[in-house]
């Protein structure tokens, strides 16, 4: 699949200083829309993340049968089909780079009596699928599929779907959703047991829109979720709170950057996310959190990050499930950071729009940043400079592209990354909220590729 490359350089410059607000969380996003397609009725969203992976769930939606419609800037309807109604598709689902939306919605669909045909651009294509896949065939679906369980794939759903009960054998909030989603149209109870908790928005989702599930947690720390199949789900008025995922950039940018101050409204403080934020507290970030609330079930709140030394820790294997996003970022974070910061259980990294675990090794040594990496961790050694200059292979990876253009902002030379095109995926207002901050970031001419 061809596009339109574009590469960028980000350079330092002034602090960084101001209050924004960052997109609406993509976890929610999706699955807003698809809860809104299994509700009978009008299911109000405010705050949808507009960028290209949630618009292709959307559309999704549309094609299995929802009326979803655009109101405004984040205002979305869905008039849902309810549990069992969706439709088969006329032509093939596309989601482009949207993991979450391409592994939640193979869930919605195998347990209908349909056939769904999933395709993706060339990063999603190399995804595997296995994992969400297997206990899908377990519940009675059909899969066509080429070698390793990746794009393009077809499922085909039974006429009844079995209830099942499944250990997720690595920790994935999309493999347990995935389960979940298709465990609403399976007569009886379907169980999910999670050894490692992951998070929880679809639970919490679940509840709002009226379904029975009862979650029992272990003294071991382990997650018992069971659900009660075929429930008639009940329209929701939704608001998205900012996504932490694309905060963190925003946060990591002021922490690096001398002089800087800024404050991020509206992020969204599930506990199940905040994994980023104890983590540079830990190694000494100035954070602070302001005008805590709820709503949705779900807590809120403004970020204030401004300019701090920061030092070298470990970090925990058990705190990924909680910032597996998030690593990239903090490399960057690692390598402004007196001494050594060791980063455990990174074996999902690998498995990501790229191998975000291998992009990020070298992305630091194009740009003079002292490290080691190993099958599941990372190690940067860093300081109060790093040289930069380098020019960053994202590998069509949103994620690496935005990190690296952080670096660039605090590094003693300019750092370019190959192909910023793939930002729109997920932060397409990155580029205007930073140069809003005070941020140097360039964009060349764009190439045909």
């Amino acid at each position: 699949m061809s596009h339109a490359t574009k590469p960028m350089t980000a350079r330092a410059g002034a602090p960084l200083s101001g209050t924004i607000r960052v997109p609406g969380d993509k976890s929610i996003s999706h699955r807003s829309l698809m809860f809104g397609t299994l509700a009978v009725g009008e299911t109000r969203i405010e705050g949808l993340l507009e960028a290209e992976d949630v618009l292709a769930t959307a559309a999704a939606m549309k094609a299995l049968g929802a009326n979803v419609r655009h109101l405004g800037p984040g205002a979305w309807s869905v008039d849902g089909v309810g549990v069992g109604g969706l439709s088969e598709p006329e032509t093939a689902l596309d989601f482009g780079n949207a993991g979450t939306g391409v592994r939640l919605t193979m869930g919605m669909v195998a347990s209908h009596a349909l056939t769904a045909t999933f395709i993706g651009d060339a990063s999603l294509s190399r995804r595997p699928m296995g994992r969400v896949l297997d206990p899908l065939r377990d519940m009675g679906a059909e899969v066509l599929a080429r070698a390793g369980d990746r794009l393009p794939l077809t499922v085909r759903g039974p006429e009844t779907a079995l209830p099942i009960s499944y250990r997720v054998p690595v920790p994935s909030a999309q493999v347990k959703s995935a389960v979940l989603l298709a465990g609403l149209n399976a007569p009886g109870v379907t169980t999910v047991i999670e050894p490692i908790p992951t998070r929880d928005h679809t639970e919490r989702m679940l509840i709002g829109f009226g379904a029975h599930l009862e979650i029992e947690q272990a003294a071991d720390g382990e997650r018992i979720l069971r659900l009660t199949g075929q429930p008639d789900l009940k329209p929701q008025a939704i608001t998205v709170p900012g996504d932490p995922s694309s905060a963190a950039f925003m946060i990591v940018a002021a922490l690096i950057v001398p002089g800087s101050d800024v404050t991020v409204r509206d992020v969204l403080l599930n506990p199940h996310r905040t994994g980023i934020l104890k983590t540079l507290e830990e190694m000494g970030a100035d954070i602070s959190i302001e005008n805590v609330r709820e709503t949705g079930g779900e807590m809120l709140g403004d970020v204030r990050a401004r300019h701090s030394r920061l030092r070298g820790i470990t970090v925990p294997a058990e705190r990924a499930p909680s910032m597996i996003d998030e690593y990239p970022v903090l490399a960057m974070a690692a390598a402004f950071a007196e001494g050594e910061t060791r980063m455990l259980g990174l074996h999902e990294l690998t498995v990501k729009e790229s191998d975000r675990l291998a992009a990020v090794a070298d992305g630091l040594a194009a740009n003079g940043v002292p490290h080691e990496k190993g099958d599941d961790w990372l190690t940067v050694t860093g300081g109060a400079r790093v040289n930069g200059g380098g020019t960053v292979t994202t590998h069509l990876d949103h994620r690496i592209a935005m990190s690296f253009l952080v670096l660039g902002l605090a590094s003693e030379n300019p750092v370019s990354v190959d192909d910023g095109a793939p930002i729109a995926t997920s932060f397409p207002d990155f580029n205007d909220l930073m140069a809003g901050l005070g941020g140097r970031i360039d964009i060349q001419a764009e190439d045909a590729a």
